[in-house]
């Protein structure tokens, strides 16, 4: 067992959706104290006939990997003022995703934002609708359409108390209490 603090799991990528799963896990993470963790996964790409070119491909992968990730963690340090903590891996996706599920135990969900329109919901999300999960560990995964707005999903992910009040309640806390 980690004695690390629970964590949240974003995959960072540079799809149209991405942004929602981000912003959900990190409003999560701030209201509850949890780490948030952001895979980025660098694709292996064709061998060049030449291993200095080959080397050269992988360098400049891995830099842009890294960049886009600093990018990403600092919108969500703007946005939630949280710490993304950048995990970089080569490789294909779902079996480096399995490798750090089954390496970091902390990790008790994943964020995935669901794409919308004809192409369907996105790799990974459909995946999951057929196959017995992520990797042998059972961990959950939260799907957040990523065609809500921002506003909509720091409302989604609220503290339970917060979110789960009745609106007398609500209207209660704007009102200012009489004074005796």
């Amino acid at each position: 067992m980690s004695d690390k603090p629970f964590a949240v799991l974003v995959i960072a990528d540079e799809s149209e959706e991405f942004p929602a799963a981000l912003t959900y896990a990190g409003q999560l993470a701030k209201n509850t104290g949890w780490r948030l963790v952001m895979l980025r996964v660098i694709e292996p790409q064709d061998p060049a006939p030449w291993a200095s070119i080959s080397e050269e491909m992988r360098r400049q992968a891995r830099d842009a990997a890294e960049s886009l990730t600093q990018r990403f963690a600092a919108e969500i340090w703007a946005e939630c003022g949280v710490t993304a903590e950048p995990v970089l891996r080569e490789g294909d996706l779902k079996p480096e995703l399995r490798k750090l599920l089954e390496q970091d135990t902390s990790i008790k969900l994943v964020v995935l934002a669901s794409a919308h329109g004809p192409g369907g919901p996105g790799p990974l999300v459909t995946q999951l609708g057929k196959a017995q999960g992520l990797g042998p560990r059972a961990v959950p995964v939260l799907v957040v359409p990523g065609s809500l707005s921002r506003e909509d999903i720091r409302k989604l992910a609220l503290p339970v108390d917060e979110a789960h009040q009745p609106p007398e309640v609500e209207q209660a806390k704007d009102k200012p209490e009489p004074s005796a």
